[in-house]
């Protein structure tokens, strides 16, 4: 009995090691979004531009677009940021802009220092909308249906890989 007592902690220490070594396999990239073939969540939120001007859902429907979730303390973000450009100026596709948790002024002077792909930006300041979204944290992009319905979701930058897999599913939902 004593002896299998001693192998306990083995047995625990080797499944835990499973189980990391499984969750490294992982690409959070790919994480599931429960909002997924679910209309975008309702909200009322100002305009990046102008505090005057609320944005609702209902702004964001009547073409594919893409959704991106972005902030100036986002490193990941200024990566991205040439390739959203790239995508709006020379594919013509819509992306709307949730500005998450920023400042005001400090994204207005980044939109303006780095171009500005965005048909429209939200200004999400207390996150409240990040979190009905399901947002894990800045850069997310979404693709939405010409319903307003999400598609698809992709956590991290946008590169020019990940494009041709947003482009393919924006392909299938313009149809």
């Amino acid at each position: 009995m004593r002896r299998l007592i001693l192998f306990i902690p083995l047995v625990v220490f080797m499944a835990l090691g499973v189980l990391f070594y499984k969750g490294l396999q992982l690409d959070p990239s790919e994480l599931e979004s429960a909002l997924l073939d679910k209309p975008f969540p309702a909200f009322s939120a100002p305009s990046l531009s102008d505090e005057n001007q609320l944005v609702t859902e209902q702004d964001l429907k009547g073409k594919p677009a893409l959704v991106n979730v972005w902030a100036t303390w986002c490193p990941t973000c200024k990566q991205e940021h040439a390739q959203l450009n790239r995508i709006a100026r020379e594919e013509g596709v819509i992306i709307y802009g949730i500005n998450y948790k920023d400042d005001r002024s400090a994204a207005k002077e980044w939109l303006r220092r780095y171009s500005d792909p965005y048909v429209l930006n939200i200004f999400d300041a207390d996150g409240a909308l990040g979190v009905n979204l399901g947002v894990y944290g800045a850069p997310e992009t979404y693709v939405i249906d010409a319903n307003g319905v999400i598609r698809y979701k992709h956590v991290g930058a946008v590169d020019e890989k990940v494009w041709q897999t947003l482009k393919g599913v924006l392909a299938e939902v313009s149809l």
